[in-house]
């Protein structure tokens, strides 16, 4: 597990105290979309999948798959991540998409997932509803 002075995986060029780990204690939420793309991302990297599922739009809850989620994260080495572009998901707003590659070992390969995601916002927290891999 990281410490909160490492660099917080998201890339932000923060530490992860600073960044993305008090999101992912529970100390504090997301308030923009992009925020919580980015912790999501720092969950399963450092494999917080309690954090995934609890980021979920609440009625896909109960149909997430906690075995295979984390079979999958495990399985791969997360070694970057890109934010391409945003639109909407700030403070003020209740919905927002987030552009992102995510790049992965799997099986010795440098893999690339790009990913619009779609995020909105209920009770003043930002959850993720789903996402629609991108070609390049």
């Amino acid at each position: 597990m990281s410490a909160a002075t490492d660099p917080c995986p998201c890339g932000s060029q923060k530490t992860l105290g600073e960044c993305c780990g008090p999101f992912l204690d529970g100390e504090s939420l997301p308030l923009t979309a992009e925020q919580l793309m980015r912790s999501r991302y720092c969950a399963y990297k450092l494999q917080k999948i309690e954090y995934l599922r609890e980021t979920l739009w609440p009625k896909y809850q109960a149909r997430f798959d906690h075995f295979g989620v984390s079979r999958w994260a495990a399985e791969n080495h997360w070694t970057g991540l890109k934010v391409l572009s945003s639109e909407k998901g700030g403070t003020t707003d209740r919905q927002g998409t987030v552009l992102f590659e995510a790049s992965y070992l799997s099986c010795g390969t440098l893999q690339v997932h790009r990913e619009m995601s779609l995020f909105r916002k209920k009770s003043g927290r930002w959850y993720y509803v789903e996402g629609l891999a991108q070609d390049f």
